[in-house]
């Protein structure tokens, strides 16, 4: 029998149950951060997800496509491609999936209601009789513009905002908008989709009396780090986009409070706006450097060059329930606490069997992981590489005859247990893991390399170097500059001819995102 699954909304689903429910979804603009929580919980419970060509994918479940689960159904509709889904298709795809008992997400670009076509699936779904709910999203014509740093509303300039989709040319014959009274308006109009007809609209808003000097604005992939923005006026902006090649998806504001821009400017600003870097980080870890530099505006790209694949464990299983012979406990890595603390309550123990030993980290981030099993560390260097801890460890007088168990990785250096024994300790060494290649998404990576489109690449560790030039190649890996964590790592870069732009002043990875903005 299957395992059950809680819904979010409290129903338990067993085996026996085969009543599926549609949700529509709303993705935000594109940054993923601006997904709603309920959002975010349906995707994570979904037996599928159909999504728009404008959701943004990291929002898909990792390793959905590899595993199948939840199931995934693109059914992007770009304008003037041959392969372009069409509505009733996709009606018609939700209805079935849900009459299989499946909880669906219909995941849709912005907003499922502001010029989404949510309505019309949801009226779909209840010609149907298939149950459906309503998650809103945050539309692209609120987003847009304050990515862009401009209030849709400001006291003085503008009391009002008016949302129009530009899919209606006012050259046709009939329209269903009153170019003519939204000119009179006086407040802020945020145009969607309008880029093959911003002509026509400029032309019918200066027409129906609408000044032709009110600053007007494209923002091209609004909250994308590839943002783009145009700034004119209504009269001029349709020949300047045209000259900087705007095009699709483009979200145009119109109204006074443009002229706020210069000072609210937020997004644009950041100091990696527009550059591409490159995390090699194992995928298990990647997320966290990812984030930052995403904070920083880089627009990154995930190759992990490794990834961590344990050892045996027998032997870390048999020191676990020897532990309390020992005095000192050394770790120097976040992957061998994890894997130390899973084998740790595996055996049935917990915290309180360290409560006699003297716990040893190499730096705030290995400390940091401990710190969140309940452990205070007793020995952390102001340097956070082995020789730091060794210069710690050398003022103290408790290691003579001290044993210590240090768990590190496969390959690790041999610097730390050798000092270790120089002072007179008696150390047992347990591997848990290694780091083997991971060339996943080399071959489009290559491709960005190739094409000028990548900044810099970071790297955490000399193995994550080496996998790195054997998954795009000695060739394509120097064509590109590199950041790294510390000088071990830098070392195996100048080795593979690699040049270092920077090196951070910490082996922390806020220090590693510092060095990656001063290297650009």
């Amino acid at each position: 029998m299957g395992q059950e699954r809680r819904a979010p909304d409290g129903k338990e689903r067993g085996a026996g149950v085969t009543e599926g429910k549609v949700f529509l979804v709303g993705a935000g603009p594109g940054d993923p951060g601006l997904i709603t929580v309920r959002g975010k919980q349906l995707i994570e419970m979904a037996d599928a997800v159909v999504y728009d060509a404008l959701a943004n994918s990291i929002l898909l479940p990792p390793g959905a496509r590899t595993t199948g689960r939840p199931e995934l159904y693109y059914v992007g509709k770009r304008s003037g491609a041959k392969d372009t889904v069409t509505q009733d298709e996709i009606n018609s795809l939700l209805v079935k999936l849900a009459r299989e008992g499946k909880r669906v997400v219909r995941l849709k670009g912005g907003d499922p209601f502001v010029f989404g076509r949510g309505s019309e699936e949801a009226q779909a779904m209840n010609d149907a009789s298939v149950p459906f709910e309503i998650v809103p999203g945050i539309t692209a014509g609120i987003a847009a513009p304050a990515y862009a740093g401009i209030p849709v509303t400001h006291r003085g300039l503008s009391t009002s905002v008016t949302f129009v989709t530009g899919h209606e040319d006012p050259a046709k014959p009939t329209t269903q908008t009153n170019w003519a009274a939204l000119a009179k308006s006086g407040g802020t109009i945020v145009l969607y989709m309008g880029v093959k007809t911003l002509s026509n609209v400029s032309a019918a808003l200066i027409g129906g009396g609408m000044p032709g000097d009110i600053p007007a604005a494209a923002i091209q992939w609004a909250t994308h780090p590839k943002q783009r923005t145009v700034v004119a006026t209504l009269e001029t902006l349709p020949a300047k986009a045209v000259e900087q090649n705007v095009s699709a998806p483009v979200i145009t504001v119109i109204g006074w409070s443009i002229v706020l821009r210069d000072e609210l400017n937020w997004f644009e600003r950041r100091p990696l706006f527009g550059r591409r870097i490159v995390v090699t980080r194992a995928a298990q870890q990647a997320a966290e450097l990812s984030e930052r530099l995403r904070e920083l505006g880089a627009d990154v790209i995930e190759m992990p060059a490794t990834q961590i694949a344990r050892l045996d464990l027998a032997p870390l299983r048999t020191e676990i329930d020897r532990l309390s012979l020992y005095n000192w406990l050394i770790f120097t890595s976040k992957n061998a606490i994890s894997i130390f603390w899973e084998q740790l309550l595996g055996a049935g123990k917990d915290a309180r069997v360290l409560a006699g030993l003297n716990v040893a980290a190499v730096g705030p981030a290995t400390a940091g992981a401990l710190l969140e099993h309940g452990i205070a560390v007793d020995v952390i260097p102001t340097r956070f590489v082995a020789e730091g801890l060794i210069e710690m460890l050398q003022t103290r007088d408790d290691l003579g005859g001290a044993k210590v168990l240090y768990v590190t990785a496969e390959g690790a250096r041999d610097v730390l247990p050798q000092a270790l024994k120089d002072l007179g300790a008696d150390v047992t060494r347990i591997e848990t893991h290694r780091s083997i290649v991971d060339g996943e998404g080399a071959e489009k990576l290559v491709r960005a390399i190739e094409a000028g489109n990548v900044d810099l690449v970071t790297f955490t560790s000399a193995s994550a170097v080496r996998g790195y030039v054997d998954a795009v190649g000695e060739d394509v890996a120097l064509r590109v500059p590199a950041a790294s964590i510390g000088p071990q790592t830098s070392d195996a870069l100048r080795e593979a001819g690699i040049e270092v732009k920077g090196q951070a002043e910490e082996s922390t990875l806020d220090s590693l995102a510092s060095a990656v903005v001063g290297a650009l």
